[in-house]
């Protein structure tokens, strides 16, 4: 059984704003009944331009009533403007938090929320459609709803995108592409990082540079070797030389020069800085451990 709070129990037995507004100026339609979960979301506007009434419908588990009870409650009062700032995040901490596995409805409501403000603005004329390629057939989830979940959410694994928008739910097929969306993310925000720390000609404390050096190692190098047995421990960084050691299959592989200088020094210096190089440790056996390791 989910461990629910006692604000999820509350809004799922006592939903607030059941039902269709009248004569709504704003109505987002996602999900299907054929995927577990659907949301009819309506709202309209006073005078102002502030959300005087929302209402939902929804097919769905406790989370899903839930998070749409919850959002209608955020939103009201709100101009557009202010109630599209309103994310799934705030869904869930107003709800004192939502079980890992049920955090698509929260997610289901903000997309609700979003349609409803298009076809307002629209006039209704252009049907709601999310931005980006299909990448979950299953679920009909894009590229960019995948981008969007783990940058608001900083997810760091295809279980984790899952769970909040349930991509590879089903057949399990897309989790490869997940995966290399994932850690484009990954790269693009060390980048920014970098970028961070390095703005008015600022240089990366040592520290800084180790902890960036085992950060693009075990988000955008390790990922690769393992698709193919292998791995790699960072050891040490003397200066601009970062000192490696391969493990698994890579240690034995006859083209382990190329890779250390085509994919680890390559990464390495696309996400750290330009003037690093690698070199390989000696004998594995009498390499200290790192602790830096995840």
């Amino acid at each position: 059984m989910w461990d629910y709070t006692d604000k999820v129990r509350d809004h799922f037995f006592n939903p607030r704003n059941v039902g269709e507004v009248e004569n709504p100026d704003g109505v987002g339609e996602v999900g299907s009944l054929a995927c577990g979960d659907a949301l009819k979301l309506t709202f309209k506007l006073d005078k102002s331009g502030k959300i005087k009434d929302a209402r939902f419908k929804t097919f769905g588990c406790a989370s899903a009533i839930a998070s749409s009870s919850v959002l209608t409650e955020l939103i009201k009062g709100k101009t557009l403007d202010e109630a599209a700032k309103v994310t799934n995040k705030d869904i869930a901490d107003y709800l004192g938090g939502l079980p890992e596995q049920k955090m698509h409805c929260s997610v289901m409501g903000r997309e609700a929320l979003e349609a409803a403000i298009d076809n307002y603005r629209t006039g209704g004329k252009k049907k709601h459609e999310l931005e980006g390629n299909v990448v979950c057939t299953c679920f009909g989830v894009t590229d960019k709803e995948i981008e969007r979940v783990i940058r608001e959410n900083n997810l760091s694994t295809v279980e984790d995108v899952t769970n909040y928008c349930k991509a590879g739910g089903g057949c399990g097929g897309c989790k490869g592409e997940i995966e290399k969306i994932i850690q484009n993310v990954q790269g693009e925000k060390l980048k920014e990082n970098a970028s961070v720390s390095l703005q008015k000609g600022a240089k990366l404390t040592n520290i800084q540079k180790i902890q960036l050096i085992q950060q693009t190692i075990n988000e955008q190098i390790k990922p690769a070797l393992r698709e193919h047995g292998g791995n790699i421990e960072l050891i040490d960084v003397e200066g601009n030389k970062v000192i490696v050691a391969f493990r698994g299959m890579c240690a034995q592989c006859k083209l382990a020069e190329y890779t250390m200088k085509d994919v680890v020094e390559a990464r390495l210096r696309e996400y750290v800085s330009d003037d690093l190089f690698v070199e390989e440790a000696g004998d594995s056996s009498e390499l200290p451990h790192n602790h830096m390791e995840e």
